[in-house]
């Protein structure tokens, strides 16, 4: 199927699932999507780069400010599609011809004129204004349009329909496949530069390069990270300094096609790294394979984790980092010190999607376990969820120093930390679509 057979039936579908949320959360008769404005930095002409909001980019591929879509249950939705006249800046829209057939298209030339228009739309009712929810965060322009407070973000309306984003469409999937294949040619050349010994900002460039992208179009900003820098989860910098020397490289990088994304990790070495941590490396993508072949249909994402964390128990002892019985180091959570994060979330137009930890479209919510807190997501697994399996494995300074004197103390080898300190970590990330039969590895099967 075509990306144009693939966006009608995804329009389809949002029609019904938005006709729907309306039946069962009541009150309301048709939604207004606002993509967004422009964010100012303090005390300066300067904006941030764009980004739509999440429900209006659900529906349509176009990371503009001020956009408005309207949906209305049995019609084409409406897409306000503001271009303002304008000198200093770019503001030519485009449409593919498979996204604007979707579209009953009303071109305006300022978002201030939509009120008006919504009474001219040929062979569309509009419903009282009282009846109209506004989904957005400029809550302003609703109020100018005339929609009272209670319409704006009804919190029922928005936690039914943050649930179902969790399910994705084949529109969506084949999206999110796309954006596993651009990101790894990205990988590819970021390990190719890594080899070459550059830097970590000579490393950005290279995935950039081969993705065709910018900066302000990754879906997150790139971690690229050499040797101990590996073991800030979120590594924001890059280093210009030479990389000759350089042992490890942990890259989280993704891309975005259609407004959807990828998320992938790798963590490479060099031949002069210490052959212990090579092996590291290994275990933990032999361990990544391991958890994303127990994804099926219907198992709760935290036992997932749980899984995780036997598995780095089991890499840790048989590596000498850690000493002692498994079932004692999983007892006082040992590998919680090295490995913090979760292993995955919920991933689609955000890369950190909706929704994660809700049990039902209600708005309940289920919290994490208290020992494992930074879990994303903790609901069960469905048909058509897609999220990333993402174990780590690192050597944190300000998470093992405290514990050298304390009760977890005798469990850790500390001269073997002391020397794979400076190697900083691994992570190793795939994006995995769950399937009737078990599960999809999207970004393996896009190489």
């Amino acid at each position: 199927m075509s990306y144009a057979q693939h966006y009608a039936q995804h329009i389809e579908r949002l029609l019904a699932l938005y006709t729907d949320a309306l039946l069962a959360t009541g009150n309301f008769e048709a939604v207004l999507i606002h993509s967004g404005s422009a964010r100012y930095h303090y005390a300066d002409d300067q904006t941030s780069p764009f980004r739509a909001y999440g429900h209006f980019s659900h529906w349509l591929p176009a990371s503009r400010p001020e956009q408005v879509l309207l949906i209305l249950p049995g019609q084409t939705p409406v897409y306000f599609q503001v271009v303002p006249t304008d000198f200093w800046y770019e503001q030519t829209a485009h449409l593919d011809d498979w996204v604007a057939a979707q579209w009953q298209v009303q071109p305006l030339e300022r978002s201030a004129a939509i009120a008006e228009a919504l009474q001219g739309i040929p062979g569309v009712e509009i419903p009282p204004l009282a009846r109209i929810a506004f989904l957005g965060e400029n809550t302003h322009f609703a109020t100018a349009m005339g929609l009272p407070p209670e319409c704006h973000n009804p919190s029922a309306l928005l936690q039914w329909l943050d649930f179902q984003r969790a399910v994705k469409s084949d529109y969506e999937v084949a999206c999110i496949r796309a954006a596993n294949r651009q990101a790894l040619l990205g990988h590819t050349a970021a390990r190719h530069a890594f080899e070459a010994g550059g830097s970590e900002y000579a490393i950005h460039m290279a995935y950039l390069q081969a993705c065709h992208i910018l900066d302000e179009e990754t879906p997150y900003t790139n971690i690229v990270a050499l040797d101990e820098k590996a073991a800030i989860l979120h590594y924001q910098h890059k280093r210009r300094q030479s990389g000759e020397r350089s042992q490890v490289l942990l890259i989280d990088a993704g891309c975005k096609v259609n407004g959807y994304c990828s998320d992938i990790t790798r963590t490479f070495t060099r031949p002069h790294t210490a052959p212990l941590f090579g092996d590291l490396v290994e275990a933990m993508t032999a361990l990544q394979q391991s958890l994303i072949r127990k994804v099926r249909p219907g198992i709760p994402y935290p036992d997932i984790h749980v899984a995780c964390h036997m598995g780095i128990t089991n890499i840790l002892l048989q590596s000498g980092i850690c000493r002692g019985s498994a079932e004692a180091l999983l007892e006082h959570k040992v590998s919680t010190l090295f490995m913090p994060h979760g292993v995955g979330h919920l991933l689609g137009i955000q890369v950190h999607d909706v929704g994660g930890r809700m049990k039902n479209a209600r708005g309940e919510t289920q919290a994490p376990p208290p020992e494992y807190p930074s879990l994303r997501t903790t609901r069960s697994t469905a048909i058509g969820q897609v999220f990333t399996i993402e174990p780590g494995l690192y050597f944190i300074p300000v998470l093992l120093d405290p514990e050298r004197d304390g009760p977890r103390a005798k469990y850790i080898d500390w001269d073997l930390v002391d020397t794979l300190t400076p190697l900083g970590g691994i992570r190793i990330e795939d994006n995995v679509l769950v399937t009737a039969g078990g599960v999809e590895n999207l970004t393996r099967v896009s190489i």
